[in-house]
């Protein structure tokens, strides 16, 4: 089929009018004014002032779709497509169920495939999908089966919505504790501990030395507040930039770190072995599902040995005994996988340890998360109780001082 290319949406700032009789401000995206009056008015919202952001603010509409929204799209897809619905029409259906900046992509698609262009064409140029997701649809559309795919991908993309909450509550928890004993600390040395302090010295009572370091440090704080901010989104800002070593460095400290370091594993291989049960079931060659699949993963060894496993199954070598050089799998997913090779079944093997995987996650976390809050105490115990004691310490010895 012929590559149908449609122009690329913009990005407009709107400001409407609600049901109501209220007001909104939003960002909504479309190819032009008409396409953003039609989602308006699926919205049920009027413009009254509209602003097209130039490209360098309002983006060249290569941001990335939620999983949320592509769960959605394939979910919907695969109750239509399996029941007979046209795929331009289960594509206009499905542009009512995703969230309205992900509409316009969808519409955009429905219209190049009304065009003539393929489906996995029309997701590829708009950018709805990931190259695996892509892979995946392109393949069935070989093999006529696109509803099975989208129904493959549906519950895939719920597998990687929880193995991504689970990621997720691993760094909100232990982030929203910090943050919180971070406020209270900063809040007690600027506010609370200077005025304690002074009325210490009042009684003529000498300060211990870290009582009176923590006391300059709040006075300097509050009394250069702006600059101090400033100082912060410096710091900010430069985090932003270096945000790609910091990742690194984080990813290498938690794959050396007790616990830490199984929960990272796990969750690459239920990542690795979702990506292969989506693409072996719809007639992807396991070579080529190996070349896609181990670009979601980010563990240098795993992706290391399984590079190497694909590069030699290519050259003609034994898959079973390829698969017992991947030494960073545990030795039991190394065995199943073994077994299911020679029983021809690898596609059900890759399923069956998907499944297992984020259940074994799930666990993990679980387990992690009970293991880092008596941490989490300690750390708020240092940071809160040292300033309890510099305020205590001065305490008593004014007290003893004014007994005697």
């Amino acid at each position: 089929m012929s590559r149908v290319t449609l122009p690329t949406s913009c990005r407009y700032l709107i400001l409407a009018a609600r049901p109501d009789g209220g007001r909104t401000i939003g960002l909504r995206r479309a190819r032009d004014l008409r396409q953003l009056n039609e989602t308006l008015r699926r919205e049920r919202l009027v413009a009254l002032r509209v602003w097209a952001l130039p490209s360098w603010a309002g983006g060249t509409g290569s941001e990335s779709v939620s999983l949320k929204d592509q769960g959605e799209l394939h979910t919907q897809l695969a109750q239509l497509l399996t029941r007979g619905v046209p795929l331009v029409e289960a594509l206009e259906a499905t542009s009512k169920s995703v969230a309205p900046s992900t509409a316009p992509r969808v519409e955009r698609m429905r219209d190049m495939v009304a065009a003539g262009a393929s489906f996995s064409d029309a997701a590829a140029t708009v950018g709805m999908f990931d190259a695996v997701t892509t892979a995946v649809y392109r393949a069935a559309e070989r093999t006529g089966d696109l509803g099975g795919a989208a129904k493959q991908l549906a519950a895939t993309t719920r597998r990687q919505l929880r193995i991504s909450g689970k990621a997720g509550t691993l760094m909100i928890y232990p982030a929203i504790v910090l943050s919180i004993s971070a406020a209270v600390t900063l809040a007690m040395i600027c506010f609370v501990l200077p005025k304690i302090g002074q009325s210490i010295k009042d009684l003529n009572t000498p300060l211990p030395a870290f009582t009176q370091f923590l006391m300059t440090v709040g006075i300097f704080i509050r009394e250069h507040a702006l600059w101090v901010l400033v100082g912060v989104l410096a710091f900010l800002t430069l985090a932003v930039f270096a945000r790609r070593a910091i990742v690194e460095f984080v990813g290498r400290l938690a794959r050396t770190t007790p616990l830490l370091k199984e929960v990272v594993l796990t969750q690459e291989s239920a990542r690795f072995f979702t990506v292969m049960a989506a693409m072996t079931k719809n007639g992807v060659t396991l070579a080529d599902a190996l070349g896609v699949a181990i670009g979601v993963i980010s563990h240098p060894a795993l992706r290391r040995q399984l590079t190497t496993l694909r590069t030699k199954l290519i050259e003609g070598g034994v898959l079973r005994s390829l698969i017992d050089s991947v030494e960073a799998l545990p030795l039991p997913t190394r065995r199943l996988l073994m077994a299911a090779e020679r029983s021809g079944d690898l596609e059900s093997a890759f399923e069956t340890l998907a499944g297992d995987m984020t259940e074994e996650l799930e666990r993990r976390s679980e387990r992690l998360l009970a293991a880092m809050e008596p941490v989490l105490i300690l750390v708020m115990f240092l940071m809160i109780g040292s300033l309890v004691v510099s305020i205590m310490v001065p305490l008593i010895k004014a007290t003893t001082n004014a007994v005697g």
